[in-house]
C-alpha cells in the first residue's frame, strides 16, 4: 500500500520532498498525501483504487494513440515538436497556420513535427486528428521591445485603482479617474502605471471586495466602470437624479474610506437606471452604440454570457456559494439554466452591458497612456486565484480543483502558513481543456494593458494546496505544467505588445527565477528584501538587472510607514507580534534598521555607530527622496514607486492576515486624480527620479551611486 499511495501521489503531481524557506528539508505524511489524493479525485482507499487512478494518470500525460491526445500541444519555434505519443517516422501531415496557408510535411526520424518558426495557435492533422499547436517565442515581449532603448531604464507608478478620486465617481476610483491619473504620470516622465487587480467580483455580493479573491479572473469589475465616457454626462446624472441618489453619492465621495457594499449598492442602482435608459434609446448614435455592445457580447461568447448570467442567478437566489444552489442550477449547460436564461434576458443583459463599459473605460485608459508617450502604457494585475464560490469555478469547474485552496508554507513571516482560501487550477483540467481557462485569464489581463504582473508566479511551478478545514501546515505542493504555461505567457505575451513581470517573493524553488528571466519574465525586487548575508541593504549597483525594482508592495510597510514604524504599531494593536516579539523590541529593532538604510542611502556617511542609531531625525521626505534616487541607480530595467511612496503616506493598502480589523483595500487618496501628483514635492522626487533614471541609462553615476556606497564595504 505505501508504495502504491508514493506512486499515485508522485503521478498526481504531489511533491513528496522539498525545501522550507530556511533551507531544511521536508516531506509530505503519508496522511497529507492521502488527504490531497482525495481532494483531487483520486481513491486511496485500496490497493485496487491507487491502480485505477493511476491508469487514469497514464492515459492523461502518456495516451496511448493519436485518439486519447489532449487538444493542445505548446511548443517552442524553431524547435522540434514531439507528439504525445509515438507515430512513424514519415507520416504525412498539415498545418493550417493561424496568420493564413497552411504546410504540409512529414514527422521527422524521432517522430516529430519539424521546427516552426511562425508563432501562434496553429491546426495541426496527422494520423486521422487535429489538435492545436501553441507555438511560442523563447522569449515575452520585453522593455526593449516597448521602448526601444537596449539597455532600457523605464520608472512608472503603481496604484490601487479603487483609491484614485475624480468628482462625481460616487465613492469608487473608476477608469475616467484612472485617464486623469495617466496623463499626469506621464507628464512627470512615467512610463507605467501599474494598477491593482480588475477581475470581476459579485454584484449580488458587495461586501466580498478584496481584489485578489474575485469571482472570477476572465472579466472585469464593473464597478471600476464610467460610463460617461460612452454615455455621456447628461445621461449619467439624468439617472442619478431619477433615482434620487444625488446627496448619497456626494456622501459616499468625501469619505476618506471605501465603503465598499454602500457604494455598490448605489452605483449599481444607477446603472440600472441608465441601461434602461439606454436600451429605450432609438436616436442614430444610440443606435451605434448598441451595435457595438451586441458586437462586444458576441466576441464575449460562452465566457461572457456564463458569467452574466452567474450575476443574474446570484441577484436572485441571494448571496453565498453557488455549490449550495437548488442542482439543476450548478450546471451552466443544464435545461434549467437555459430556461432561466430565456425569462431573465433583460438581467443578462444589464450585466453585458456593465462588462462591455467596464472594459470600454479600461481600453481608453490604456489608449490615452500610449497617446501621452509612455512605453508601456497601463500594468495589470492578475490575481493567483479566485474565490471557490465565485462564477470561474461556477462556469468551468472541470478546470478548477475542489476541496482545496491555496496558500502557503509556514516561512519566516508566517510560522503556521497561510489559506487564502482561494480556488486553484486543475493541472488535468487545463490539459483536458487545451489550457482554455488559463488562455482566456491571460488574454483578459493583456486586452487592456501594456504589461501584466502575475501574482505569485511561482504557483506556476507548484502551489502549496491546503485539503478543505485544514490548517496550513498540512498542506503540500502541488506541481504545475511550467513549460506548457511559460510559452503560453510569451505567446500571448507578444500577440498583445505586452511586458511581465513575476512576483516571485515567498519560499521558491531552486532555479527557478533562473526559469523566468530565460522566458524575459522580470522578477521583483523589494526595497526591504534586498539586503546581503549580514544583512546591510545593497547598493544601488549590486541589485539585479533581470528584475523590476520597487520600494514597497501593498502587503508592506510604506517607506515613510516603515520609516515612522506605522506598521509596528498596528502589528501590536491587532496582537499580530510574535510571542518573542514586543512594540519596544521591535521599536529598537526599527532604530537599527533605520540606521543602516540611511547609510546606504548615503544619509548618515558613515558606518552607524551609538551615536548614529537615531537615524529617525532624518526627515521622511528626505528619506523619501533618497530611496527614489537609490531604486531610480539600480541596473534594474524597470522601477514602480508606488503613490503611497511618491505622496509620503503613511498608510498601507493591505495588512496581511487581517480581515476588518484594518482598513484593507477601502483608504483612498486625499486630492483628486487630476491633483494627485501635482505638489511641488512630489514633482521634484519624481523629477529627480526621471533625471537618475536617465543617468542610469547613460552609465553616469547619480548622486546615490556617489554618495550611497554600502556600510559593509
Amino acid at each position: 500500500m505505501k508504495a502504491s499511495l508514493r506512486e499515485l501521489a508522485e503521478a498526481a503531481g504531489l511533491l513528496l520532498e522539498w525545501e522550507n524557506s530556511d533551507g531544511e528539508h521536508c516531506q509530505l505524511s503519508e496522511q497529507a498525501q492521502r488527504n490531497l489524493l482525495e481532494a483531487l479525485g483520486y481513491s486511496t482507499s485500496s490497493k485496487s483504487a491507487m491502480k485505477e487512478g493511476l491508469q487514469r494518470l497514464k492515459r492523461l500525460h502518456a495516451p496511448r494513440s493519436p485518439a486519447e491526445w489532449p487538444p493542445l500541444l505548446t511548443a517552442d519555434c524553431d524547435t522540434p515538436i514531439p507528439l504525445p505519443s509515438p507515430l512513424p517516422p514519415g507520416t504525412a501531415f498539415t498545418l493550417q497556420l493561424e496568420q493564413g496557408g497552411s504546410k504540409q510535411g512529414y514527422l521527422d526520424d524521432g517522430g516529430a513535427v519539424p521546427s516552426i518558426t511562425e508563432i501562434g495557435y496553429h491546426q495541426l492533422q496527422v494520423a486521422d486528428t487535429e489538435l492545436t499547436l501553441a507555438v511560442a517565442p523563447h522569449q515575452c515581449y520585453s522593455l526593449s521591445d516597448a521602448s526601444g532603448e537596449i539597455t532600457p531604464r523605464l520608472w512608472g507608478l503603481a496604484a490601487q485603482l479603487y483609491a484614485l478620486r475624480r468628482p462625481g465617481d460616487g465613492g469608487i476610483g473608476d477608469t475616467l479617474a484612472l485617464e486623469q491619473c495617466v496623463l499626469h504620470a506621464a507628464e512627470q516622465g512615467a512610463d507605467a502605471l501599474a494598477i491593482s487587480p480588475t477581475h470581476a467580483m459579485f454584484s449580488a455580493d458587495p461586501e466580498r471586495y478584496s481584489p485578489y479573491s474575485p469571482s472570477t479572473r476572465l472579466l472585469y469589475n464593473v464597478l471600476y466602470s464610467a460610463a460617461e465616457t460612452l454615455l455621456g454626462d447628461a445621461s449619467v446624472h439624468d439617472a442619478q437624479a431619477r433615482n434620487g441618489l444625488h446627496a448619497e453619492l456626494r456622501r459616499l465621495e468625501a469619505d476618506d474610506y471605501l465603503d465598499w457594499p454602500e457604494a455598490a449598492r448605489a452605483k449599481l442602482s444607477w446603472l440600472r437606471y441608465l441601461y434602461d435608459d439606454f436600451m429605450a434609446r432609438e436616436d442614430d448614435e444610440a443606435q451605434t452604440l448598441h451595435r457595438e455592445m451586441q458586437a462586444f457580447r458576441r466576441a464575449g461568447g460562452a465566457l461572457l454570457e456564463d458569467h452574466c448570467r452567474f450575476e443574474a442567478l446570484q441577484r436572485e437566489l441571494g448571496p453565498g456559494d453557488w455549490r449550495e444552489w437548488p442542482e439543476e442550477l450548478r450546471d451552466p449547460a443544464s435545461p434549467k439554466l437555459a430556461h432561466f436564461a430565456e425569462t431573465r434576458a433583460d438581467e443578462i443583459g444589464f450585466h453585458a452591458f456593465l462588462q462591455w463599459i467596464t472594459a470600454d473605460g479600461l481600453s481608453r485608459a490604456q489608449r490615452v497612456a500610449r497617446e501621452s508617450g509612455m512605453a508601456i502604457g497601463l500594468i495589470a494585475d492578475l490575481a493567483v486565484g479566485a474565490d471557490a464560490g465565485g462564477s470561474q469555478t461556477w462556469s468551468r469547474p472541470t478546470d478548477m480543483l475542489e476541496g482545496v485552496s491555496i496558500g502557503a508554507p509556514p516561512d519566516l513571516f508566517n510560522a503556521h502558513g497561510q489559506n487564502w482560501g482561494l480556488a486553484a487550477f486543475s493541472p488535468d483540467g487545463l490539459k483536458r481543456s487545451g489550457f482554455r481557462s488559463f488562455i482566456d485569464m491571460l488574454r483578459s489581463a493583456f486586452a487592456h494593458a501594456g504589461g501584466v504582473r502575475i501574482d505569485h508566479i511561482l504557483g506556476l511551478l507548484r502551489l502549496w494546496l491546503i485539503p478543505r478545514g485544514a490548517p496550513p501546515t498540512e498542506g503540500g505542493y502541488l506541481r504545475y505544467p511550467l513549460d506548457d504555461m511559460l510559452r503560453l505567457v510569451a505567446l500571448e505575451s507578444w500577440r498583445h505588445r505586452g511586458i511581465v513581470i513575476g512576483e516571485d517573493l515567498g519560499t521558491v524553488a531552486p532555479g527557478f527565477r533562473e526559469r523566468l528571466t530565460a522566458r524575459g519574465i522580470l522578477g521583483m525586487q523589494v526595497l526591504w528584501f534586498e539586503q546581503d548575508e549580514a544583512h546591510h541593504y545593497l547598493t544601488a549597483s549590486d541589485w539585479n538587472p533581470n528584475a523590476m525594482a520597487t520600494s514597497s508592495t501593498h502587503d508592506l510597510p510604506t517607506v515613510a510607514g516603515w520609516w515612522a514604524g506605522r506598521d509596528i504599531e498596528w502589528r501590536s494593536r491587532l496582537g499580530l507580534l510574535k510571542e518573542t516579539q514586543s512594540a519596544e523590541s521591535e521599536r529598537l529593532a526599527r532604530r537599527k534598521e533605520r540606521a543602516k538604510l540611511a547609510a546606504t542611502l548615503g544619509l548618515l556617511g558613515v558606518k552607524p555607530t551609538t551615536e548614529t542609531l537615531e537615524a529617525a531625525d532624518i526627515p521622511a521626505s528626505q528619506v523619501l527622496d533618497a530611496c527614489a534616487r537609490h531604486l531610480a541607480a539600480t541596473p534594474a530595467p524597470l522601477l514602480l514607486l508606488p503613490v503611497e511612496d511618491a505622496l509620503g503616506l503613511e498608510e498601507q493598502a493591505n495588512l496581511p492576515n487581517t480581515v476588518d480589523e484594518h482598513p484593507n483595500w477601502r483608504r483612498r487618496w486625499a486630492s483628486d486624480a487630476y491633483d494627485l501628483l501635482t505638489s511641488d514635492e512630489v514633482r521634484q522626487r519624481l523629477a529627480a527620479l526621471t533625471r537618475a533614471r536617465k543617468d542610469s541609462s547613460s552609465g553616469k553615476p547619480s548622486r546615490s551611486a556617489l554618495s550611497g556606497k554600502s556600510t559593509h564595504e
